[in-house]
């Protein structure tokens, strides 16, 4: 059979009540192997029942089993902070410390961290004519040293000279050069970050001088810590750049210590669509409330993996869309989504009870009571499952002729059977039990059948009668037996 075109393809699908996405899946997967009509309705056949297997049913408690899903196995997860896989030298909080630090929406985590990717197109050549940075060593080294924060003591040796009060810095040449850096670049930082000091340069011997302006040991002792705070190169915020080998063990990704994304992105050499960092928060200040949402189930769905822990993605996708449905990253806390539930008693069932339930009596809060907790604090059934459904009562219209019971058809009974009871009950005998069975079962219908003939009465001349006598037995005597007299002799 001839293979379908894409418009046909398109024509077959586009009626599905299908996601656009999976639509899409579907019309270019079809394109690119190329089917025929029978095939793709195949396909659409298979594709619909899974989509409507992955349905839940109506009422069902999805946020409950997400959260009993996702907190059963976390209970299991340890308390530690682990290694990040394959690089030693950066440590980064991981288990149930990293799942709390992600509900909660922190600002800022414990152990901040990125993983920069570098431009990996082998076609593309700089303005050196040497091949792109994720396979050239040097060229990564030298963007990790863009990026990494350059301190005093990573490239000079700071003393103290009491006698003239002055803080003498020995430029270490071979450091500074290794970091790519110059030297009168190095005392124009100086000169700018310390406006309040006298900088002396000695380009000849790497040396340079600062004083303070007032002679004293206190503002030479604070002249000492500006010096060591401040940042000569890179990004303040990253303490430490790691170069390795990434999973695919052929281009070069850097691992840093601290993150500060919006200044990563525009350095030449970095690959900002696959650039990532474990703080969702800079995620959605740099790149919006989508890349927020994706990097919460991506960094939920890593922690637990890490464990060993398989939980289905669609317990954390919920959770997901949950704190970012508002368009802001909101914690599942009292701060957050708890804390705003319209229910007076979801909010005080969860934390400080009493100011809640204070609250909520001064200013006449009313509780519709349509969630799971307030129902179970009142003692009433939860809307979910069966709790959810509403069965309402069809009024009936007694005068409805539809709903009137047919009148009830009298047995008919034969002249035979007519004439002998009637004789029975005269002469005081019985009527066999079988007979009048019969007699009450039987119906004008049952005679219509077998093609008897009924007169205007319903009393047709056939069967005959069985009667039986009524003999009455004596009733016994209870006590003695009665004397019998006997007769006189003559």
């Amino acid at each position: 059979m001839a293979k379908l075109k894409d418009a046909e393809i398109q024509s077959m699908i586009q009626d599905l009540p299908l996601p656009k996405n999976i639509l899409k899946t579907i019309r270019e997967d079809a394109n690119e192997v190329g089917v025929t009509e029978k095939e793709m309705q195949e396909i659409i056949d298979r594709v619909m029942v899974g989509y409507k297997l992955s349905q839940i049913e109506a009422c069902d408690a999805a946020g409950v089993v997400a959260a009993q899903s996702i907190g059963e196995p976390g209970t299991q997860m340890t308390m530690r902070t682990f290694h990040y896989a394959g690089v030693a030298e950066i440590n980064v909080t991981l288990g149930l410390p990293r799942l709390i630090e992600i509900v909660d929406a922190r600002k800022i985590p414990s152990t901040p961290t990125m993983s920069i990717y570098l431009r990996n197109n082998k076609d593309l050549v700089d303005e050196d004519g040497k091949a792109d940075y994720a396979f050239d060593r040097d060229k990564a080294q030298a963007v990790a040293w863009e990026i990494e924060a350059t301190k005093i003591d990573h490239i000079a040796s700071v003393t103290t000279d009491l006698a003239q009060m002055k803080i003498v810095i020995n430029i270490n040449e071979k450091a500074m050069n290794k970091r790519h850096m110059a030297f009168m670049e190095i005392a124009e930082k100086f000169k700018e970050k310390i406006p309040d000091a006298t900088v002396e340069v000695s380009e000849e011997n790497f040396q340079i001088d600062l004083t303070p302006k007032d002679q004293r040991y206190r503002d030479l002792l604070q002249l000492t810590k500006k010096i060591n705070d401040i940042t000569l190169k890179g990004i303040e915020d990253i303490k430490r750049v790691v170069l390795r080998k990434g999973s695919d063990m052929d281009e070069y990704v850097l691992y840093t210590e601290g993150s500060a994304l919006k200044d990563v992105i525009p350095i030449p050499g970095v690959d900002m669509s696959r650039t990532t960092t474990n703080n969702i928060s800079e995620i959605f200040s740099v790149f919006g409330i989508e890349a927020a949402r994706n990097a919460i189930i991506t960094e939920a769905t890593n922690t637990l993996r890490e464990q060993g822990l398989n939980v289905d993605i669609r317990h954390i996708m919920l959770v997901a869309d949950l704190m970012t449905s508002d368009g802001e990253v909101k914690q599942i806390g009292r701060h957050g989504i708890s804390g705003e539930k319209a229910s007076v008693f979801a909010r005080a069932a969860f934390e400080v009870t009493v100011n809640h339930l204070l609250d909520a009596g001064m200013r006449g809060n009313v509780d519709d009571l349509q969630g799971v907790t307030e129902n179970v604090i009142v003692g009433q059934p939860i809307k979910m499952g069966t709790g959810d459904i509403r069965l309402i009562a069809k009024k009936i219209d007694p005068d409805d002729p539809k709903l009137a019971k047919p009148p009830e058809k009298k047995a008919a009974r034969t002249r035979s059977q007519k004439n002998a009871a009637d004789k029975a009950e005269l002469a005081g005998v019985k009527v066999s039990a079988d007979v009048l069975a019969a007699a009450e079962t039987a119906s004008t219908d049952d005679y219509e059948e077998v093609g008897s003939d009924f007169d205007e009465n319903g009393i047709a001349d056939s069967e005959e009668i069985v009667t039986e006598e009524v003999v009455e037995e004596p009733k016994k005597r209870r006590g003695r037996p009665p004397k019998v007299k006997a007769e006189d002799e003559e």
